[in-house]
């Protein structure tokens, strides 16, 4: 794992808002963070509920964490674009992270309940 990147059980339980419906909860979340950046939720696939995202076509690539794909909110208002990502196969020293969808924080609320 790049020294910079710290993946530690997140404490307590977490949940995700976005469009009026709460997409997950989770008490198994994992908190990751890098470097000066700000701490990142990732929650469980099985604690989200997956109807409520579409695949998008945006993929990006971290030099740490390797190859993300991102999922679009379908909201009631309107598609909420890009607004979580995924690591589905993570390089070897964030493996951890694999199976799990962390959200922007401008594009949903996370939050711990």
């Amino acid at each position: 794992m790049a020294d910079h990147i710290r993946i530690r059980t997140a404490p307590g339980t977490w949940v995700v808002r976005a469009g009026g419906a709460i997409l997950a909860e989770s008490s198994r979340a994992l908190e990751l963070t890098e470097g000066d950046y700000p701490p990142v939720i990732y929650f469980p696939r099985e604690d989200i509920a997956m109807a409520f995202l579409d695949p998008s076509a945006t993929t990006s690539t971290c030099p740490h964490k390797g190859a993300a794909e991102y999922f679009s909110i379908a909201a009631k208002s309107g598609p909420i674009t890009d607004a979580g990502w995924s690591y589905p196969s993570p390089k070897e020293g964030v493996a951890q992270i694999a199976g799990h969808i962390a959200f922007y924080p401008d594009k949903a609320t996370i939050e711990r309940i």
